[in-house]
């Protein structure tokens, strides 16, 4: 095996995903040679135009996740700006609300301040004795005062994909509104808001939907829901009123938009839906088993992952005896040009849960790009790794 510091191989792709396709690329470019211009705030052509890229990019998110009006599928910057959007727009004083122990930092943290402050109370809930989500603790969880259901669609760190459908029917049964995270799930499996009784859809751009940094998304299932909005400013609409419009998207949307950001997402949209979700879900799955069959010939080789994970997100979390997670991460980049992340992925109930807490693990993030020559490189890495550990240990 050749081992060369110039080998980049990178497995991080539950973080940002990278390479970005082509045409991703181009789309940013042309937007910003031929146009550039702010949406909505001007009548010339190039205003025109990018509020053109906007409504188009609306219209094929909403294809996307079935989002029955275009008006509501709300940018942000990114996932937790969304779910904040989400959370605190709509809990009030007295509500109960039940998450998982899956959840990233992003939906626990603004649960967490609104517990503090008094205003909400919080249930977490998580697998039962089998590994599976605990749909019947899920059911008797639920109190007179319960508003909200706060569920991640794939966890970012055991790969683990929840039942929202059956998640949306015990909402849907008992009145609740349902907020699901699919910042790991976007662009790999399906999402239907409708089929799967979704209230709320949380997204970002950046990471299996192959867009860039700094844009995500909320999508809101119907008018009855009226969040409060987070913040308030220039809209480019009512600008004779003082006060900030009321209708969507506009009423969750406040200061220029993210048009770059809009035009890339749109671009990384159409890529996945040409490509098909079945073809790139195959290919991830067939990394990812090809990864975690040669991880079970390692002994001293922790996989962390529950039973109910059907490991069709790409990521494989795992600790290697010996090796912090830190270490092994450093040691593969530094060595081998194989990037992962170590840690615990903003995600510290979820290392709770399944008892890598504090040390966390070191993650494996497949993504379209990746190969099975990647694959296999980085198994007989972690091989050679592996070895002179034990090299060391007896020396």
């Amino acid at each position: 095996m050749a081992e060369s510091k110039q080998m980049r191989v990178y497995l991080d792709n539950s973080a940002t995903s990278w390479p970005k396709p082509p045409q991703v690329i181009e789309a940013i470019t042309r937007f910003l040679t031929d146009c550039g211009a702010s949406p909505g705030r001007s009548g010339h052509r190039m205003a025109i135009s990018a509020a053109r890229e906007v409504f188009e990019t609306r219209e094929l998110v909403a294809k996307l996740f079935n989002v029955p009006n275009s008006d509501r599928v709300i940018f942000t910057s990114n996932a937790t700006h969304s779910l904040n959007i989400a959370l605190k727009g709509v809990l009030q004083k007295g509500d109960h609300v039940i998450t998982t122990t899956f959840e990233h930092n992003s939906a626990i943290r603004p649960l967490r301040e609104l517990e503090a402050k008094g205003i909400i109370e919080v249930s977490v809930i998580g697998c039962n004795s089998s590994g599976y989500f605990d749909l019947e603790v899920l059911k008797s969880s639920i109190k007179p005062n319960t508003r909200l259901v706060a569920s991640i669609h794939a966890s970012n760190v055991s790969g683990d994909v929840l039942p929202i459908e059956q998640i949306g029917e015990i909402c849907k049964s008992h009145n609740l509104l349902f907020l699901v995270d699919a910042s790991q799930s976007a662009g790999i499996i399906p999402v239907d808001m409708q089929t799967h009784n979704i209230d709320m859809l949380a997204f970002t751009g950046h990471k299996k939907l192959y867009g860039p940094t700094g844009i995500g998304g909320l999508c809101v299932a119907n008018n009855h829901i009226l969040l409060q909005p987070l913040i308030q400013g220039g809209t480019g609409s009512q600008s004779e009123s003082e006060f900030h419009p009321d209708f969507y998207p506009d009423r969750l949307e406040a200061g220029t938009l993210n048009t770059v950001g809009i035009v890339g997402l749109k671009a990384g949209v159409d890529f996945i839906l040409g490509k098909g979700f079945d073809n790139i879900q195959a290919h991830i799955q067939l990394l990812t088993l090809r990864f975690v069959k040669g991880l079970k010939t390692i002994s001293t080789i922790d996989v962390q992952r529950t039973a109910m994970g059907s490991l069709r997100v790409g990521v494989v979390s795992l600790n290697l005896q010996g090796y912090s997670p830190s270490d092994l991460a450093f040691a593969l980049d530094s060595e081998y040009g194989i990037m992962i992340r170590p840690g615990l992925h903003c995600a510290p109930l979820a290392h709770r849960a399944l008892g890598t807490f504090p040390q966390g693990s070191a993650r494996f993030s497949f993504g379209c790009f990746n190969t099975i020559a990647e694959v296999d490189y980085t198994l007989e890495v972690l091989r050679k790794l592996n070895e002179r550990k034990k090299n060391t240990q007896r020396s």
